[in-house]
């Protein structure tokens, strides 16, 4: 079965329908996993992202429920991944990164609804996903690579993150290792894009990259500043610039995924991810 038909069945596109029953599966395992206690307890994890803590089952509800932007946006992809399914590059891996962004959700929430440690386990893994997924798919179309390498460098780069992320240390800036690893494959993610844009394939559209950058931009900005003690925090409101950070992430992740999406097909002719099966 070819790519394209991939994830079809009898006619039916099913992109939305994946994405849609990770996004149900996700958020109903984190709201029986707070229920049932099984984040584990609160130790004060992520009490340092200003939102004081609540005597209720969400501890930061405006951290907390702010995440849904990366279901939104998640979906969002997905359903656009359906309409123009024929017209992407890759679809298959467009509607991966569909579900790996709606995981960003729950995985946030964990941490902010529960503040265990369990749930910032989560909360950095879900980051770590996206960021991977990026780094992968850039080296990738770089190389000229097929698709089980990609799978490869994406599964190495979540390894990669994690081993980082268990160090227990203080981070300049971004303040834990896990947040730096983040940053750093992002950072490996544009500068491929880049060279890509130099070669003699049509370059997908910047236009989309330029928002996405700008979004994290001001997001990471927005994440400095109103951290606890910080100008912009105020503990006891629920308008939180941490929440703005976790919209504004949401919002870049949809950029970056218009950006895919106009990569053009005589691209992918001349330096084609080679699609297994």
């Amino acid at each position: 079965m070819s790519e394209r038909a991939g994830l079809r069945w009898q006619g039916v596109r099913r992109p939305m329908a994946l994405v849609g029953a990770v996004a149900v599966a996700s958020l109903g395992l984190f709201f029986l996993a707070l229920d049932r206690g099984w984040l584990g307890d609160d130790v004060g994890n992520g009490s340092g992202f200003c939102e004081a803590a609540r005597d209720a089952m969400v501890r930061q509800p405006a951290n907390t429920f702010s995440n849904l932007g990366f279901v939104t946006a998640g979906l969002l992809i997905a359903w656009h991944v359906e309409r123009h399914w024929a017209s992407l590059a890759h679809p298959v891996l467009m509607t991966a990164y569909a579900g790996l962004v709606v995981l960003l959700g729950p995985g946030s929430m964990a941490m902010h609804a529960a503040q265990s440690s369990l749930g910032g386990l989560l909360d950095l893994t879900s980051m770590y996903l996206v960021a991977s997924f990026a780094a992968a798919y850039a080296v990738t179309r770089v190389l000229q690579l097929g698709t089980v390498v990609f799978g490869l460098l994406f599964l190495g780069a979540v390894a990669l993150c994690e081993a980082v992320g268990s160090v227990d240390a203080s981070v300049p800036m971004v303040d834990h290792p896990g947040n730096l690893i983040f940053g750093i494959l992002l950072v490996v993610a544009v500068a491929l894009e880049v060279v890509l844009r130099r070669g003699p394939t049509t370059p997908p559209d910047v236009r989309y990259a330029g928002l996405a950058l700008g979004c994290m931009a001001v997001a990471f900005a927005i994440w400095n500043v109103s951290q606890t003690g910080m100008s912009w925090c105020h503990p006891s409101s629920l308008w939180q610039g941490h929440a703005a950070w976790h919209l504004l992430c949401a919002a870049a992740a949809y950029w970056l995924y218009r950006y895919y999406a106009t990569e053009v097909r005589e691209a992918v002719v001349r330096t084609p991810i080679r699609m297994q099966g």
